[in-house]
Order: C-alpha cells, then structure tokens, then sequence
C-alpha cells in the first residue's frame, strides 16, 4: 500500500548547485543526499476529531486508503478527489534501514531530520509514536529534528502527519481556497493537508540550518547570512566559497562562537568594473554563482553544503523601476500557480521548469504568483532561467487579532525563507484589502498595513514593498492599479499623462477605491505606478463549466486577438507606466481569461501573444465570412515572414 520514492542525490561537488536538475527540494541549501518521501501513503479522515484521543499515530489499520503525496486529497492526482468539507486529515508511511541510509543516515549525519514543504494548515507530526512537532501556517515549509523518536529495537519505522484545515475560519490566510462547497467566483477548489514534498535528510549534530545571500552592487560584495540549529559548545570554523563556473572569487574562513553568523565576501578585486557588470543576474543574463559553505570539526560537527546566488539589485527612483540600478520596464503576468489535476502542487518537476519556459516565450520578463506561495523549486528555475517574480502570499478574509498573529508569523516565514532568490525582486503582503476591508476608515486596519510593510523591509531592505496592491495603498513603493477597463480608448486617455494618473491616485481609482489612504501621501511624488492587474479578457475554448466568466467576453479568435490588441496596445502607448501584470496566464477552472487554456496551451500563436505583450503592432485580425471561422491573416507575417494561420493551427 505503501511506497518510497528512493532520491540519493549525486554528489554535489559534480553537479553545482546553479545547475542542478531541478529535484532537489530545497536547491539553495543542498546535501549529498536525500530522502524524497512523494508517492504513497496511508490515509484516513478524521471526520470526528477522534484521532489523537485515540491514537492514530500508534494505529496502522486507520489508514484504510492511499493517497499520492504531495497531492491534496481534493485533486484527483492524489487518487482520492474528493472535494467535500473534511477538516482534519492523517497520513502515514513506513521507513525501513535501507530508506534511512538513502537519506545518508548515519553517514551523512548522526542526525535526522523530516522537512514538509508545506501542509495546510495545522501539521503535527509523529515518528514511531513520538510527537516532533506542530506547525502552523499553509504556505511555509518547516523541518523536525527525528532523531530522538527513531526507536533503535524496530526494523521499520513509521511517519505520521495529521493536518487540520477549518474552511469556515476566515481568519487562517486562504488565498483563493473557497468556503462554499463549489468553486464560485474567483474562488477555487480548497486544498487540504499535504501539498509539497515531503523529504528527509541526515545531518552532523551541529549543521547548517539556514543560509541567506545578499548581494550589494554598490560596493561589489556578497553576505551569506548563516544560522545553525545550536551554539557550538566546542571549536568549530566556517568556509564560505563563492565561485563563477568554477573559477573562485572569493573565500573566508571564520571561527563559529554563535548559532548564527555574517561572512561577507568581495568580489570585486577578482575583475576589472567591465567584466564585473557581466557577472550580474537579469533576465536577458541569468547568471548564477556558486556558494559552496562547510563547517569544520570533529567528525560529529562536519557540514557540508552546497547554494547558489545571483548579484543584482532591486529599487525604485524617478518614476521607474531599477534592476541592477538601470530602468527595468516590468512585463509581468499573473499567475494562479493552479492545475486542473494537481490543484495548487505542479504536477511534476517538468511541469515547473516548462511554465517558466512558456512564459518567456510569451514575451513576459516577470511574473505575479497571486495569492499563493510557489514551491522553491519552481523558483530555481525563475532563478536559472531569468524570470522576475513579485512574491506574494495567501490572504485571510477577515481582520481580527487571529487574523494579525497567523499572516504576520507566516508572511515571516516565507521572507525568511525565499529571500536569497535573485528572481524575487518586489514582495506583496497584502493584496485588493484582503483581510482589511475597511482600511480605508479603520486607523487598526491601516496599521497593520503598515506594520507588516515595515516589517518586510526589517527582514529584506534590499526590494520594494507593495503595501495593497491594487488600491488603498499606506506605504508602497509602487502605486499598482488594478484597472479591468475593456475599452481600449478608454486605457489610453486614462494613463496618458502623469496628470491623468496623479488625478486617479488623489482620488478614486478604476475600481471605486481610494488610491491612497494616508493623508500625507504626496500625489506629486515620483514613485513608479504600475498597472498590476488589467485584461481578464474571457475566451472559453469548449470547457464544459456553465459558470465560466471574464471581466469582458471574446466570441472567437479574432474578437479575442482583436480585444488583447486594443488593451494592451493602450498599455504600451502610455510613457508614465513603469510596468504591468496582464490577468492572466492560464484559465483556472471557471475563470476563462487566461491566454493559455488550463493545460497550458495558449490561444494564439505563442509569437503573437509575445508581440501584443512587447507592444509590436501587428496586421488586425479578420475573419473569414465565406467559411464562418474566426482567421487570423499574416498576424505572424512580421515576426517569421508570410503566413496564414488559422483557426485549427491554434
């Protein structure tokens, strides 16, 4: 019933940690080897909370179904697919030695510790019976020390996972999740439990538990940030590498006297200021840089790890957008990160890598990941690949104490955890006044969009913040605007003019909200504005949802070409715009305004979509009234010479 997923990784002194295949759960902190605990496991629902009363961490015959992990139960990629109300869910899965020894124990480590790329909401975690721990909080990851439950007289061991997720807590941080039993809106199906990789790897007693890197350009330097889970109680140093394929350009050695420590390195005495810019990560350049951390000691005290890093810069100043201190016109779009058979899991290591690819080939430079945190490794290939990303997180719906501690604790986490991405450069706490309905005349509600802006640049002062995107901005950096305007004349005058836009940010924007809700924010300032939600243009290609919607309807292929044109050739016109983030990349469920179907295939011709997005004019579209199809003639013509391209090539 049970089975394992064997990943002993490669040693990573072969495979640099820049060009690793994608696998490796955590690629900015990576061991030798590795444990991936995906595939099958026992399951069971808890539909009476009975479970811990009567200890279902002890009782194997519980468990009388299967279920793919990493998968939700409400997927049908899990092999359950069940979408109804089930608060409180259990896993289990047996280990043996020959499991352990895959995850280096105790070669590797003399330690064992159990990593849940994430579980909502609530995760308790038993080994052999013991409890390791609970976490709380559906986006983050979280690690256990095992060590002290692994029982020494079996031959087999156990792991057992309990999630309690209450959909009708409108306090938890929820996203898109819905509340009723169907899918309405733009709400989508819920995810419960167990949603990425679980894995375990062996560690020394004293290890590396934590690194951060931080770039600054200004004075050509690298910081690792290093955090270890104790206080060494003995002698023990530290080497930091920094390499560029291969060739060294900077490395210190330390003595470790704290459970933390700053290293920084120069790099700027390795090459001249020319060859120094061509080190630098972009989009266009995505150069990444080895860094290479080991902790010496004893035997017991050895740590060897293996990252990576990418020396840019994120800022704003006169009205733009800078990335490595020159202006970077952002050309994002917004991505639900949901799939019609996994849910909110990609559906395999392919398919992150591929979406990455696909959205560069449709012109885009960034990307908005909406109301959910995406998994590290799809991240490794924004990184690789050369994809800005805005980092975001679930909402809850409701404000209240609750509602502060659990976002503020995760949204923690999450900065902690994803700031060495080079690709990550503009974090988003709060998005449309999800769970600050009323900030507009609520001084709590304003607060606390303030405090966990301020809070972000306490953790990383190195990207701008987005207090609430969309409207009612306290502190942002960026005005953002969400503008659903169909009429493209109507987006031309609209942003035309920095006094049209100053005019909206003094006032009511698109939606009827108030741009700004701080009194003393200056209308004249020179923060850029973005337009960071636009289009949502609706072309349903033969789904069968009664339901299916956009914020405006295409009646074909040309009508829909037609539309994407005049929407985004407004946008383009407009030189007060410092970027945009069009809704959005695929149709997810009953939402059918993607450019992609739900199966990622676009709806025109993916050079097509590129051009619209680059603002490259091409012919208009037309149709053909002697065959009643929608046609769109030479549309391709200037970008690969003469073509027709009709609607079966779509």
């Amino acid at each position: 019933m049970q089975s394992t997923t064997r990943a002993a990784v490669p040693s990573t002194k072969a495979t640099p940690a820049s060009e690793q295949d994608g696998s490796y759960p955590r690629p900015q902190l990576m061991r030798a080897h590795h444990l991936n605990l995906d595939g099958e496991w026992g399951f069971a629902y808890d539909e009476h909370d009975r479970g811990i009363a009567d200890h279902w961490e002890l009782n194997e015959d519980v468990f009388d179904r299967a279920i793919r992990v990493p998968f939700a139960p409400e997927t049908a990629a899990s092999g359950i697919e069940d979408t109804g109300f089930h608060p409180i869910v259990w896993y289990r899965r047996t280990l043996d030695a020959s499991d352990l020894e895959a995850a280096g124990f105790p070669a590797q480590g003399s330690s064992l510790l159990i990593h849940l790329g994430a579980v909502d909401y609530v995760a308790d975690v038993w080994v052999d019976g013991t409890h390791v721990g609970r976490h709380e909080g559906g986006q983050a990851s979280f690690s256990f020390d095992v060590t002290h439950a692994i029982a020494t007289d079996r031959d087999t061991h156990s792991v057992v996972v309990r999630a309690q997720d209450d959909p009708f807590d409108i306090t938890t941080p929820r996203g898109k999740q819905d509340w009723q039993h169907e899918p309405h809106s733009i709400w989508y199906h819920r995810t419960t439990g167990i949603w990425r990789t679980v894995w375990m790897e062996a560690v020394p007693a004293l290890h590396v538990s934590r690194v951060t890197w931080t770039p600054d350009l200004s004075r050509a330097t690298i910081r690792a940030d290093i955090e270890f889970n104790l206080r060494p109680r003995e002698a023990v140093s530290l080497t930091v590498s920094a390499k560029n394929g291969g060739v060294l350009l900077g490395q210190v050695t330390t003595h470790v006297e704290s459970d933390h420590v700053s290293i920084e390195l120069s790099l700027s005495h390795q090459q001249n200021g020319q060859a120094y810019e061509e080190l630098l990560w972009s989009p266009s350049t995505p150069r990444l840089m080895d860094g290479t951390i080991e902790l010496h000691g004893d035997v017991a005290t050895a740590d060897h790890i293996e990252s990576y890093f990418g020396l840019r810069s994120a800022a704003v100043a006169g009205g733009r957008f800078l990335l490595n201190d020159r202006p970077f016109f952002v050309r994002s779009v917004l991505q639900q990160g949901y799939w019609p058979e996994s849910h909110y899991t990609p559906p395999s290591n392919d398919a992150m890598r591929e979406e990455v690819e696909l959205i560069k080939r449709l012109g885009f430079n960034s990307i908005r990941i909406h109301q959910k945190v995406e998994d590290p490794r799809f991240l490794y290939w924004c990184d690789r690949l050369g994809l800005t990303v805005w980092g975001e997180t679930a909402g809850a719906y409701e404000f209240h104490p609750k509602a502060v501690e659990k976002l503020t604790r995760e949204w923690t986490e999450i900065v902690r955890q994803y700031a060495s991405h080079p690709s990550i450069i503009t974090w988003v706490p709060f998005n449309e006044s999800w769970g600050l309905q009323h900030i507009a005349h609520d001084p709590a509600q304003r607060a606390f969009s303030l405090a966990l802006t301020n809070l972000t640049k306490a953790l990383d002062s190195t990207r701008p913040v987005i207090s609430n995107d969309g409207w009612e901005h306290t502190d942002s950096d960026i005005w953002t605007i969400h503008d659903y305007e169909s009429s493209g004349k109507i987006l031309t005058e609209r942003y035309a003019s920095r006094e049209a836009i100053q005019q909206m940010i003094r006032g009511l924007g698109p939606a009827g909200r108030r741009m700004s809700v701080l009194p003393s924010d200056s209308a004249a300032d020179t923060r850029p504005v973005m337009l960071t939600e636009f289009g949502g243009v609706s072309f349903d290609l033969g789904s069968d949802l009664s339901d299916s919607w956009g914020y405006s309807v295409a009646t074909g292929t040309a009508d829909f070409h037609a539309r994407l044109a005049a929407i985004m050739r407004a946008v383009n016109s407009s030189s007060q715009l410092a970027g945009f983030c069009y809704t959005q990349l695929t149709d997810t469920r009953q939402e059918t305004n993607g450019l992609c179907d739900e199966n990622r295939q676009p709806k025109l011709p993916e050079a097509v979509i590129a051009a619209l997005m680059k603002g490259i004019e091409l012919p208009d579209p037309v149709l053909d009234e002697r065959s009643g199809d929608d046609l769109i003639v030479d549309v391709t013509s200037t970008l690969t010479g003469p073509a027709t391209v009709g609607a079966a090539a779509l």
